[in-house]
């Protein structure tokens, strides 16, 4: 599929739709996977520490899945080009080291209901950054309410099922607040990574213009160093994770998580391509309420699930997707000032 193909493809409301809503179920359903994971590996639920380095293990195997199965497609082994290793190192940083290691930490100082709905401000942050510091695609009234009646109905499923208090800390909620910066500012720079690099090098004097696997270079060895970097991180810190009492079903749901973000955060990256920042980045409020609903199915925890509360807040959550995709601003796409389609 050519460039043009493929970008008339993923720029159709339909695919868009499909496609972010499977990235976000996968998003979803590592809520639970999550807990049940703890569980299998003998985390707590306090030890910060040693839920980082579970998360390293996680995304080490996530890039491993994305250079396995990529190279494995090209029928040669995927590295990247020289050029594009500082890409991979920023996008590691921000995307998978800072992310995470904020997030929990945060976690570990604050509730599960007001670091949800925290870390949704990632949406209208990704919308902000895009905006502000890369002048990738303007501001809009409807991007603005788009995201307000979105955050809505995350705010809506998440104190339902709990108090929520005005009590506030920087390790806490500040750290949840940096996470959800820190995954702004990753959707900013793949967008603009996959605008301005097209070629991949696969072995030395070969480099073809296979963009899909550009992506699964640049997202599988962004997640091997990341996953790398918050493992060594939280071994340092005094996390530990008993790999030898680890049994088969543990194994197999790490394997599945390491899938969620292999798969997910690489089929993201493409409608980030092909797509204004605010278009995708509003399907992310669907990943809380995917949570809910998964976590009312694997792990008993209906209360927010399944009443009137959680109803609502999932129309809150698709008007807002709509307003900021249907009809009255639907999706010219436009190219990000400064980048010239190649």
């Amino acid at each position: 599929m050519n460039s043009s193909s493929e970008k008339t493809k993923m720029t159709k409301t339909g695919v868009v739709f499909f496609c972010a809503l499977i990235c976000c179920f996968l998003w979803g359903s590592a809520f639970p996977c999550i807990k049940i994971g703890y569980s299998l590996f003998s985390i707590g639920a306090s030890d910060s520490t040693s839920q980082i380095v579970f998360a390293g293990m996680r995304f080490t195997l996530a890039g491993i899945l994305v250079i396995l199965f990529g190279s494995l497609l090209q029928g040669k082994w995927l590295r990247p080009a020289k050029k594009n290793l500082l890409m991979v190192g920023k996008l590691s940083l921000v995307q998978t080291v800072g992310q995470y290691i904020f997030f929990y930490i945060g976690l570990a100082h604050t509730t599960g209901v007001k670091s949800s709905i925290i870390g949704a401000s990632n949406v209208f942050l990704s919308i902000v950054v895009a905006v502000a510091v890369f002048h990738m695609e303007k501001l809009s009234v409807k991007k603005v309410l788009g995201c307000l009646v979105g955050f809505a109905g995350v705010v809506l499923i998440n104190v339902s099922g709990g108090s929520l208090d005005m009590n506030l800390s920087f390790l806490g909620e500040g750290f949840i607040f940096l996470s959800a910066v820190s995954y702004a500012f990753s959707s900013a720079l793949i967008k603009r990574y996959s605008q301005e690099e097209n070629p991949v090098t696969l072995k030395p004097g070969m480099v073809i213009s296979d963009e899909p696997a550009m992506y699964r270079t640049l997202s599988g060895y962004q997640f091997l160093c990341g996953g790398i970097l918050l493992t060594g991180f939280g071994l340092a810190m005094g996390g530990r994770v008993h790999v030898g009492a680890v049994s088969a079903s543990g194994w197999l749901l790490l394997l599945y998580m390491g899938f969620i973000s292999a798969a997910a955060y690489t089929l993201w990256g493409i409608l980030l391509k092909y797509n204004p920042v605010a278009r995708v980045a509003v399907f992310g409020f669907m990943n809380p309420v995917f949570g809910v609903l998964l976590s009312a199915i694997f792990l008993g925890e209906s209360g927010q699930a399944f009443g009137l509360a959680g109803v609502a807040a999932l129309l809150l959550v698709c008007a807002g997707i709509m307003i900021v995709n249907g009809p009255a601003g639907e999706a010219k796409v436009q190219e990000p000032e400064g980048v010239a389609e190649r």
